[in-house]
């Protein structure tokens, strides 16, 4: 089995990970990782471990960070915090509609990068010249999205935490405002929107459940049978597995999904617990006593969906005629 650890470039910082070779680092140890541009410093955040899967080709960390390594890194560090300075104050003077939120530097070949964002397009030919001349050396601009600049920048989310895309996100799923309300969320921009201005990520986490549940349970507006009577199901509390139904007879009840399951309803009503005989045993029936008897769980096994009032109640017909009325329903659900 391969061994894997985790570095990172900087303190919240993506985490990258590698082979640790013969190296034995631990939490918060420096390391040399190999990279286009030659090795750089790192921080050791996750100690090798095995894993029992093959990750692929990682690279190989080249050794322990030695004294000048760390002497580099710390001129690096400065020379980033220089040009950020230089490129927020060159962007004043030449009066262009960009904000700066980043900036790389490799020791090796030193070569800055700067990143930036803008609304648009933005003419940036007489600001890299500047740039050139003012830190002598080669300087690349780049555009990023919102997304991509809040995860450089990172943060703290509306739920007190550092944002996703900043700690663990490794690429962006496309989020849409369906699985907003899907949920049952207000539909306010403040309170759905991320530090980036766009949909929150976080709306795609629990979106499947949502989708599974609403597939397994009778829809909002159809009739739904409960403990204390028919009626109306108004409401899905997904969190707590529950179906909110309004009563014929008045007021509402918070119901667990299999107490509006028709088909385990259906089941319980024709085969009683009493009734129940070990499977495979035999009845007389109107053909003769070669009739096998139905089989405990069978009517448990059929999909639940929101059954018509009547339906599944008073004998084994009762179940057969629910099988049939569900079957004949333009959207039947999925097993609950």
């Amino acid at each position: 089995m391969p061994m894997m650890c985790a570095v990172a470039f900087s303190p919240r910082g993506k985490l990258y990970y590698a082979d640790p070779g013969r190296l034995t680092p631990r939490v918060g140890d420096r390391v040399l990782v190999p990279t286009e541009d030659g090795a750089e410093v790192a921080t050791c955040m996750w100690a090798p471990r095995w894993v029992s899967e093959d990750v692929g080709e990682l690279p190989v960390l080249a050794g322990f960070a030695a004294d000048d390594d760390l002497e580099r890194d710390q001129v690096s560090r400065r020379r980033r915090a220089q040009a950020r300075v230089a490129a927020k104050r060159l962007v004043r003077e030449h009066g262009l509609p960009m904000k700066i939120v980043g900036v790389d530097h490799v020791s090796a070949s030193d070569t800055f990068t700067i990143y930036f964002t803008a609304d648009g397009r933005v003419d940036f030919r007489a600001l890299v010249r500047d740039l050139n001349r003012v830190l002598d050396s080669r300087v690349h601009l780049r555009q990023l999205s919102a997304r991509d600049s809040a995860k450089l920048q990172g943060g703290i989310g509306s739920c007190g935490r550092e944002l996703c895309c900043s700690t663990f996100l490794t690429d962006f799923e496309p989020v849409s405002i369906r699985m907003a309300k899907d949920q049952n969320l207000a539909l306010n921009p403040m309170k759905i929107s991320g530090a980036c201005g766009r949909l929150m990520c976080c709306l795609r986490y629990e979106h499947p459940l949502y989708e599974e549940f609403a597939a397994s349970v009778p829809a909002v507006g159809a009739r739904a049978r409960t403990p204390d009577g028919p009626g109306r199901v108004v409401g899905h509390d997904v969190p707590r597995q529950q179906v909110v139904v309004a009563l014929d007879s008045g007021g509402r009840r918070a119901c667990d999904r299999a107490d509006v399951c028709a088909s385990r309803r259906a089941h319980e009503a024709a085969y009683p617990a009493s009734d129940q005989r070990p499977a495979g045993s035999a009845e007389p029936g109107p053909n003769g006593p070669e009739q096998a008897a139905p089989q405990a769980g069978v009517g448990s096994q059929l999909g639940c969906a929101a059954a018509p009032d009547g339906a599944g109640e008073g004998s084994p017909a009762g179940g057969e005629h629910h099988r049939i009325r569900r079957r004949g329903r333009s959207r039947p659900a999925e097993g609950g």
